[in-house]
C-alpha cells in the first residue's frame, strides 16, 4: 500500500493497462469457457446490491426474500414444487454443499463414518476437492462406449460405506447427459443420496426440451434425485459469481447447520459466512427478464451454432468425438495430436481447451461466440488441415 493517497485517474489508468492483459469474450476467441459475458441488465442490478450480505439475512430481509424467490424459480424449472437451497459462488461450492449434506445425512441416519462417493470419470474436479475437504473416498464409476457413466459400474461400486452417487447433466468436457433416470432408480432402491451436477446443462436442458429437443430426464421428477447444481452464471447469463444448489428437502440443509449466535439468524448451512446478495438479485432479475421464452430462444440459437460448427468440421475432414447433446463440440484432426492442434490454434489467437477423456479439442458454444466467429475458425482449421 502506498503511503499517500493516489489520484483516481492514475489508479484507473493502471487498472486499464492491466485489464488489457485479460481476454475479452466479445471478440469470440474464447472457445473453451463455460462462462460468458453477463447480460447488461443483470450487471446493472448486480451493482445495486453490492453492499448486501446474505450471511446476516436479518439485516437484509429484502435481499434474502429475493434469494428465496430465485431458488423457488430455479426449483420449479427443475420440476420441484417447494425448493430449498442457496445462490453460491459457483458449481464447485454447490457441489461441495451437496456432498457435505450427503455425508452428514449418512453420518446422522446411517452411522457411516468413513464414507465413499461414487462419481463418473467425467465428473468435474470439484468433487475431488469435496472428497479431500470432507475426508471421503472417491470410487470412480466407469464410462460406457458413449462416454457416459456406466450404470452397471455404479451398481457394482455401491458398498455399505456409500454416502452419495453423482451423475452429470452436461459433462464439462463433452456436454453429455448421463443416464440419470436409471441411476436415480438405483439410488432410491438402495436409499443412497443422489446428486446431479447440472452446472452447465441446468439452464439449457429444460428449455431445449420445452421446444422439442429429445433429451433425457435429469431433474426432481425422478424420485431418487436429492439435489441439483445449476449455475446461473453459465447459460443463465448472470454475472460471476452465481452458482446454485437446490435441495429436495430442508433436512439436507439442517444436517449441515452450525450455530451462528451473534448473527440475526442463529444457524447457517452455507460453506461461506459472508455472502454477497448481488448474485441472487441479478439472477432473479435476468430470469424474470428472459422468462422461459427468452431462454428457449437463446438455447436454440446456441444449438443451431453447435450443429453448424459440427457439420463444418466434418466437411473439412475433422473427426467429431460424439454427436453433441448440448452446445459443446469435441473434435480431433485425423493425423495430428490434439495438443499440437491446440498449439497451432493458440498461435492464431484462438483460446481452446483440450479434453482429457477422450483427448480432444473442446469448443463450448457460449453466447459470445457468433456465427461469423465460427466461420473464421473453420477457415483457420481448413488451412491447418
Amino acid at each position: 500500500m502506498d503511503d499517500k493517497p493516489i489520484d483516481k485517474a492514475v489508479i484507473l489508468r493502471e487498472l486499464e493497462e492491466l485489464h488489457r492483459l485479460d481476454h475479452d469474450y466479445a471478440n469470440g476467441r474464447i472457445l473453451g469457457s463455460m462462462c460468458t459475458e453477463a447480460h447488461p441488465f443483470a450487471k446493472e442490478v448486480y451493482c445495486k446490491f453490492l453492499d448486501t450480505n446474505l450471511g446476516d439475512p436479518g439485516l437484509f430481509k429484502g435481499t434474502k426474500l429475493i434469494e428465496e424467490k430465485v431458488i423457488q424459480s430455479i426449483g420449479e424449472m427443475l420440476s420441484l414444487d417447494k425448493s430449498y437451497g442457496n445462490i453460491v459462488t459457483g458449481g464447485t461450492e454447490a457441489n461441495l454443499m451437496a456432498i457435505r449434506a450427503a455425508r452428514n445425512h449418512a453420518r446422522k441416519y446411517k452411522g457411516i463414518v468413513d464414507g465413499e462417493i461414487i462419481i463418473p470419470d467425467s465428473a468435474h474436479f470439484s468433487f475431488k476437492k469435496a472428497a479431500d475437504m470432507l475426508n471421503l473416498k472417491i470410487v470412480e464409476a466407469k464410462l460406457d462406449d458413449n462416454y457416459k457413466i456406466d450404470v452397471e459400474s455404479v451398481r457394482e461400486a455401491i458398498s455399505d460405506k456409500t454416502v452419495a452417487i453423482v451423475a452429470i447433466a452436461g459433462t464439462t468436457e463433452l456436454g453429455l447427459i448421463d443416464p440419470i433416470e436409471e441411476i436415480s432408480k438405483i439410488a432410491h432402491e438402495n436409499n443412497i443420496y443422489f446428486h446431479v451436477d447440472a452446472a452447465f446443462g441446468g439452464f439449457s436442458i429444460p428449455f431445449l426440451k420445452r421446444i422439442g429437443y429429445d433429451l433425457p430426464v435429469f431433474d426432481f421428477s425422478l424420485e431418487g434425485v436429492c439435489s441439483i447444481t445449476v449455475d446461473p452464471h453459465k447459460m443463465g447469463l448472470a454475472p460471476i459469481p452465481a452458482g446454485g444448489i437446490i435441495f429436495r428437502c430442508e433436512e439436507y440443509l439442517d444436517v449441515m447447520a452450525v450455530d451462528s449466535p451473534y448473527l440475526t439468524v442463529k444457524t447457517q448451512s452455507t460453506i461461506v459466512g459472508t455472502r454477497l446478495g448481488a448474485s441472487s438479485a441479478a439472477t432473479y432479475a435476468i430470469m424474470k427478464y428472459f422468462g422461459k421464452e427468452g431462454y428457449s430462444k437463446i438455447a436454440k440459437e446456441l444449438m443451431d451454432n453447435t450443429a453448424f460448427f459440427a457439420g463444418g468440421l466434418k466437411e473439412i475432414g475433422y473427426e467429431i468425438v460424439c454427436e453433441p447433446e448440448l452446445n459443446i463440440v469435441a473434435f480431433n484432426h485425423p493425423d495430428m495430436d490434439a495438443h499440437d492442434l491446440a498449439q497451432k490454434l493458440e498461435e492464431l489467437n484462438w483460446k481452446v481447451s483440450v479434453a482429457k477423456c477422450p483427448v480432444a479439442i473442446r469448443v463450448v458454444l457460449m453466447n459470445h461466440i457468433k456465427r461469423n466467429h465460427l466461420e473464421e475458425l473453420l477457415e483457420d482449421l481448413k488451412e491447418i488441415f
